[in-house]
């Protein structure tokens, strides 16, 4: 298999990298520094700041926006709100531009390339009734509304989709949702609008991999609350964020199923899959970064009369 990048995601890949180093890296530390304040000062600091929403803007002003839309979506979504109204990339050709937004953490946001916002909206195009398309996936790519993911959950090895012990039960012409999930991405954003629920819809002829039913539930239905935000070495990532979610007697339009009722392992393994690569060239671009800026500061910082860098030991 070739691993070598097409022509087009090379240039959005260059394109992103140079958007990045002009745009976002200068704004991107008194960012940080801003959210720090509002946070120490007892402020709100999920709300995100001005600069954030003129980012988004410009990014979507130079053609890159939704970069993330997969190979095969190059239909009316790629054309109303896709890069430069071009057909979708494969995994392939959407890694390199993965491993450049990772350089920056405004950047995926910047881009509507998010977690979990693009494995929602993947879920919504691959798997979704038009109806569910009209109401959550068009808000979704126009920037408009946020979205959570709720599938981990604190009392089971949620790395095994089949674990989930939440009940999604279908009553009639609505489904009755209850469980605990915890490190729902996206819960902290004060536009996340819908959450996708994984929960167990206890059918006792089917497989362990034919138990469990994904929901689109809207974030202000009664009995949804979101009980604390969760930090992770030490942050909250605002203003996006992972939190503990409840569902207590939730109740729901049966409209709002995804796919169908037990085929929400079927969606996991389409949703997470892609989304593991990403999240990895993420984190190379991460890498990349932090060894540049270590370097640069090994370079800059003197001991002893010398650069760090030049010390015996950094040296070997």
């Amino acid at each position: 298999m070739d691993f070598q990048p097409s022509a087009r995601s090379a240039d959005l890949a260059q394109r992103v990298r140079q958007f990045i180093d002009t745009e976002v890296t200068p704004v991107e530390r008194d960012h940080h520094r801003q959210v720090a304040e509002i946070r120490d000062a007892g402020g709100d600091a999920w709300q995100p700041l001005p600069v954030i929403e003129e980012l988004k803007e410009k990014a979507r002003a130079h053609g890159l926006w939704n970069l993330f839309l997969p190979a095969g979506h190059e239909g009316p979504y790629a054309e109303r709100y896709g890069t430069d109204g071009g057909a979708g990339l494969s995994n392939v050709d959407y890694a390199p531009v993965a491993e450049q937004m990772g350089r920056s953490f405004l950047a995926p946001i910047i881009f509507n390339c998010n977690a979990p916002d693009t494995g929602n909206m993947e879920v919504l195009l691959k798997y979704g009734t038009q109806e569910q398309r009209d109401e959550w996936l068009d808000p979704l790519l126009d920037g408009r509304i946020r979205s959570g993911f709720a599938m981990t959950e604190p009392d089971v090895a949620s790395s095994d989709a089949t674990n989930m012990e939440a009940t999604a039960v279908v009553d009639g012409d609505e489904v009755v949702i209850n469980g605990r999930k915890w490190w729902t991405s996206g819960a902290g954003h004060p536009d996340c609008k819908i959450f996708i629920f994984m929960g167990r819809t206890e059918n006792p002829e089917a497989d362990r991999h034919h138990q469990h039913t994904m929901v689109l539930v809207p974030r202000d239905t009664p009995g949804v609350t979101v009980e604390r935000m969760l930090p992770a070495m030490g942050r909250y990532d605002e203003p996006i964020g992972h939190g503990e979610v409840s569902f207590r007697d939730v109740r729901v339009p049966k409209a709002n199923i995804l796919l169908g009722e037990g085929r929400g392992f079927e969606i996991a393994q389409g949703r997470l899959g892609p989304g593991r690569i990403h999240h990895c060239m993420r984190l190379i671009g991460l890498a990349e970064m932090a060894l540049e800026l270590a370097c640069q500061r090994g370079q800059e910082r003197t001991a002893f009369g010398k650069p760090l860098n030049n010390l015996g030991g950094n040296r070997e």
